[in-house]
């Protein structure tokens, strides 16, 4: 049962790391979300919206990052 709670506090512990980055970015002024590439469509009763070009972004940028690292532990 202690290894649940200490899963639970490190997953707990990332969420909110999540969240602080995600605060950052948006005062950041960085235009995340509306770069060109990200759908949006906007009917009469809903709005459909598909962050495209943000996610490629967000992906290569973890992957650099996470390739670093790996190549730092080694």
């Amino acid at each position: 049962m202690t290894d649940l709670g200490k899963v639970l506090v490190v997953v707990g512990g990332l969420l909110v790391l999540a969240g602080v980055v995600v605060v950052l970015v948006g005062k950041s002024g960085l235009p995340l979300g509306k770069l060109p590439g990200d759908i949006v469509y906007r009917g009469k009763n809903t709005t459909v919206y598909f962050p495209l070009a943000t996610s490629v972004l967000i992906s290569v940028v973890l992957s650099v990052v996470l390739y670093l690292v790996s190549r730092w532990r080694r």
